[in-house]
């Protein structure tokens, strides 16, 4: 077993051990490094000035993916490999990509720029024909209060694309992963007077430990527990990290199984399975094909900084009723997989939660997977979030909607809401009201009326009660539109869910 925390930083080999490895990454670099590139502002994961590159050993090479440092801690980068941004210059000089906002004038106070360079880096070394569009996309992240996108956008656009070093050229991956690779499974423990970090190798040391330590907190992005800790809201005197373990990792389809099947008896072909320690950014791209609607919704689940490190199965623990991929878990009957010391068990999301950030695991248990049955022939799934902004903001209210059709009418429907009540709400009433309906707008406004007399939202800064009420009803005259609108036939391809509140408050 291991008593230190063992990665590289800027191609130099680190071990640490003691109160270090419980710091975020950001104040170990700026004041234990002397890196002071990587800047602080929000230390909450929303600004994106302290982005970093962050790479995992995989499959023999170095996958390298940019996050926030301010809500990253010491204790993850276990067996990885970070680059700040004094790690990307070349040859001592300016890389292609500062020496292109220097020339367009990309930068006016330079404190968001080693963030934006970072991301625009990794993006354009990992797709160098990204177009401008591809590029807004990824920087979403990275917020400029002073310089304007335009002149950043410019800089991208002008950038030596093929002088740009990719991380892999910069640090040659090969002696990086001789020392990595064997020591990335590892047992790792780190206790110090007031806290202990674990890192167990197998998924049973993960609830042996979390059993004899019930008020563990685990980690795995840390996108959420990491802004307590960076505010020092909480303090947590025991962590234990389960990023790594193989058998939570990863994004797959799977033949289903004879029990497999959704709400109503509906036969599925395949499940989705998703390890709980799978990013977002992750499982958007695997459902591309296999999950298109929920792949486009994940699109504006966040940035594509909080993508890389938040994991499905944080979400689904933290529980908040406008967690964006609980909607589409209720509807598609997911199951999750929990794990404990007297064995496994498997419980339906909508039998999981029982009050505001309340669950019904056992306090030995861990989630190691998420089974989500794929939608079969006859099925439509859609999927809607209605918040401030359309990129990087939470739901202010958010809808799933799945259909099973056969002639004509709605033989099986399934809704879910969130931003309604204490947790996702099943909109039952609704379901029963619809189901063996034909698709008529009628049929649905009547269910919308219905949905908005069943529900009591509360009202905070993001909508008002009234707001969420109007919301909840006119999101089934949208999904009547996006069926086809009565045109004589069920829509069953993706639509661009878009920017919404305006036409569902009424506005336009």
């Amino acid at each position: 077993m291991r008593e230190s925390v063992l990665f590289f930083l800027n191609g130099r080999r680190e071990e640490v051990c003691g109160d270090d490895v419980f710091l975020p990454v950001s104040e170990y670099v700026r004041r234990g490094k002397q890196l002071p590139g990587t800047k602080v502002v929000c230390a909450e994961g929303d600004c994106g000035a302290c982005t970093v590159l962050l790479g995992r050993v995989r499959d023999g090479a170095i996958a390298y993916a940019p996050v926030c440092a301010c809500i990253l801690f010491v204790f993850q980068l276990d067996a990885g490999h970070l680059i700040t941004i004094e790690g990307l210059k070349d040859a001592g000089a300016l890389s292609p990509v500062q020496q292109a906002m220097v020339t367009c004038h990309g930068t006016q106070c330079g404190f968001c720029t080693p963030g934006f360079v970072v991301t625009m880096h990794d993006l354009l070394a990992r797709d160098p024909s990204a177009d401008t569009e591809t590029v807004r996309r990824g920087l979403v992240g990275n917020l400029c209060r002073c310089t304007g996108y335009d002149a950043i956008l410019q800089s991208a656009a002008a950038c030596d694309r093929a002088a740009l070093r990719s991380p892999g050229e910069l640090y040659p991956p090969g002696p990086i992963v001789v020392a990595l690779a064997p020591v990335s499974g590892d047992e790792v423990r780190v206790y110090t007077e007031t806290r202990k970090f674990y890192k167990p190798a197998t998924v049973e040391q993960a609830v042996t430990f979390r059993a004899a330590n019930p008020a563990c907190t685990l980690v795995a992005g840390a996108t959420d527990v990491g802004v307590l800790m960076s505010k020092r809201v909480r303090a947590f005197g025991v962590l234990m990290s389960v990023a790594h373990l193989p058998e939570m990792r990863g994004v797959g389809v799977l033949p289903a199984l004879a029990n497999d099947s959704k709400a109503g008896g509906t036969p599925t072909p395949h499940v989705l399975r998703i390890g709980a320690s799978a990013t977002w950014a992750e499982v958007e791209t695997a459902t591309r094909d296999a999950l298109p609607e929920l792949s486009e919704y994940l699109a504006y689940f966040g940035s594509p900084l909080i993508k890389n490190a938040g994991t499905a199965g944080g979400n689904v623990v933290t529980g908040s009723p406008i967690g964006d991929s609980l909607p589409p878990l209720c509807v598609l009957d997911a199951e999750i997989e929990l794990a404990s010391p007297i064995g496994r068990r498997r419980v339906n999301v909508n039998a999981f939660y029982t009050g505001y950030r309340q669950n019904v695991m056992a306090a030995d248990e861990i989630v190691v997977a998420l089974h989500v049955p794929l939608p079969a022939a006859g099925d439509v799934l859609r999927l809607y979030k209605i918040s401030r902004r359309k990129d990087m903001d939470i739901s202010t209210f958010s809808a799933a909607f799945g259909l099973h059709v056969v002639a004509d009418r709605i033989a099986d429907v399934r809704i879910a809401f969130g931003g309604v009540a204490a947790t996702v709400l099943r909109m039952t009433a609704c379901e029963d009201f619809l189901r063996d309906k034909p698709i008529t707008r009628d049929v649905f406004a009547k269910a919308g009326r219905l949905a908005a007399a069943s529900i009591t939202p509360l009202s905070d800064v993001r909508g008002s009660a009234d707001y969420r009420r109007l919301l909840a009803e006119n999101i089934f005259g949208k999904f009547f539109h996006d069926l086809g609108g009565g045109s004589g036939g069920v829509n069953h391809t993706q639509r661009d869910s878009g920017p919404l509140s305006r036409v569902l408050a009424g506005e336009g």
